[in-house]
């Protein structure tokens, strides 16, 4: 559904149990829209984990904080008007507890820059230091976990101006990782 043809970021996943040897992999969304494709790969598999955080309600309608999968699931429904130290405390609460708690052997994560203040689709507040932080605390789990193992895909981001910063403000964060 939605603008995705392909889900990259399942294949890449799946590429990397079937020829990599990795067992368990987490994906990680942050995005103005639920990945509900990304959720139907992962809520019948263990070996997968999947967290979402997203404008709710909004299109495509799911991602509600009861879609849970096997207990694989952690879906962070936002409301219109989020900001960031509240997309942050929910990321602190429930999504980073989660991951660590799977302790992935690789980190995948699908990078929306749609919930940009700036943004067009929809009503989210974040700016540019929030996806440099998000960034910051999924790369700090990929080195407890994952031996430092993250990949990003850029996923969203429909204002230029606030796609080109906030992916830079992702990319330095990537960097000051590695």
């Amino acid at each position: 559904m939605g603008f995705c043809l392909f889900n990259s970021i399942a294949v890449a996943a799946r590429h990397a149990q079937a020829k990599h040897g990795v067992v368990r992999v987490a994906i990680v969304d942050f995005d103005v829209h639920h990945g509900n494709g990304t959720q139907a790969v992962a809520e019948q598999d263990m070996t997968l984990f999947f967290a979402s955080s997203h404008q709710y309600p909004l299109y495509p309608g799911t991602g509600a904080a009861h879609e849970t999968g096997l207990g694989n699931v952690v879906n962070v429904p936002l409301p219109f008007g989020t900001e960031g130290s509240q997309f942050r405390r929910a990321f602190e609460a429930r999504i980073l507890p989660a991951l660590d708690a799977f302790a992935p052997q690789l980190l995948l994560v699908s990078a929306g820059f749609d919930a940009h203040r700036a943004d067009p689709l929809a009503g989210l507040e974040l700016e540019e230091d929030d996806f440099g932080w998000v960034t910051g605390r999924l790369t700090e789990a990929a080195s407890r976990h994952a031996q430092g193992r993250l990949v990003s895909v850029l996923e969203g981001g429909y204002d230029l101006k606030a796609l080109a910063g906030s992916a830079a403000a992702h990319v330095s964060s990537l960097m000051r990782a590695g």
